[in-house]
């Protein structure tokens, strides 16, 4: 009598392991994985800004003006 978890895997597999995924998967998992890093990583700086003080901008060059007028 089989077991339950032998019936969800494809027959031939060996203990559920996976059949190499195709360059396109590969990347779009890659992909996938950058995105929702990056989303932490914003989410985690955004926090950080909401808790702390405001930026300080002594010391930051200003915008360029438009010289056209001169």
């Amino acid at each position: 009598m089989q077991n339950d978890d032998d019936k969800e895997r494809a027959p031939g597999s060996k203990s559920g392991a996976q059949a190499p995924a195709s360059g396109a998967e590969v990347r779009r998992k890659r992909l996938a994985k950058n995105l929702r890093d990056n989303l932490q990583r914003r989410k985690q700086q955004a926090r950080a800004r909401r808790a702390g003080a405001a930026d300080e901008t002594t010391g930051l060059p200003a915008a360029k003006t438009d010289e056209s007028e001169d």
